[in-house]
């Protein structure tokens, strides 16, 4: 278990008013960022999703954010998935949201251990962190053998940081084209975490990349390829390069919930 679940009620339903409060408008504030980045780049903000990282929060604040119109959640690690999602399943239904349904996707964000691959699935509709096609065969198979298809993105470390995870930009035609012709996932886009660096330009270099490589997985015809269309990239940080880079997908954790307590 995480060192943090030990000292923190992740299932938690209660917070205070002025904790809600904090976090509804925290969202709002990302909302319009994300609209003024796609004023400026010339695109509709409703092609950018809003993906609220809920790494160490907990149930109550998750909710204040769906309250505030968040439509997407993503959770870092499999242990966290288990935790919250059967309470946070049981609030979004007295809302009449469905999580892990259309009104409500449920993503993995973070790395995914083999053995933890059948116990998240019943729980997640998306595993952003696919970084080999090896990881991809065997969640191919566990959802196969649960009758469900599961969407899946290929993480590519575009800034070639070791710190970073993904497989190396150089494999990722060939990895996301032997994806796409699994049966039991569906390669939906690619996903990375933009250079630590404060250089906007080397940021916007390597979102740029990504784009570029999905563009060519996307034009290289192969049967399956033709649903890689997400691009999910762009954290609290630097959401606004991603975006005008081409970004569908953000993933905000500090701007929306503030600074952790546990990492």
């Amino acid at each position: 278990m995480t060192a943090y679940m030990d000292h923190k009620d992740l299932g938690n339903v209660e917070i205070s008013q002025e904790r809600r409060d904090e976090i509804m408008r925290n969202v709002h504030e990302v909302f319009e960022r994300i609209r003024t980045a796609c004023e400026n780049s010339g695109r509709d903000p409703q092609t950018v999703q809003l993906l609220a990282a809920t790494k160490t929060r907990d149930v109550g604040e998750i909710l204040a954010a769906v309250d505030a119109g968040v439509r997407l959640i993503g959770e870092n690690r499999p242990q966290e998935v288990l935790a919250k999602a059967e309470i946070l399943r049981e609030q979004c239904k007295s809302r009449n949201i469905e999580l892990g349904g259309a009104e409500l996707p449920f993503h993995l964000i973070g790395q995914l251990q083999s053995n933890k691959i059948s116990k998240v699935l019943p729980f997640i509709n998306a595993i952003e962190s696919v970084d080999s096609f090896e990881l991809a065969q065997k969640i191919a198979r566990r959802a196969c053998a649960r009758n469900i298809n599961t969407d899946v993105l290929l993480e590519v470390n575009v800034s070639g940081e070791e710190s970073k995870s993904g497989c190396v930009p150089a494999q990722a035609l060939d990895i996301a084209q032997k994806i796409a012709g699994l049966e039991g996932v569906q390669l939906s886009g690619l996903m990375s975490v933009g250079a630590h660096v404060l250089d906007k330009t080397v940021i916007a270099q390597g979102f740029q990349k990504l784009r570029e490589l999905r563009d060519e997985i996307l034009n290289s015809g192969v049967q399956g390829v033709q649903f890689c269309k997400e691009l999910s990239m762009g954290m609290s940080f630097d959401l606004d390069i991603a975006i005008a880079q081409g970004s569908t997908i953000v993933r905000v954790g500090t701007a929306i919930f503030g600074e952790r307590d546990f990492k």
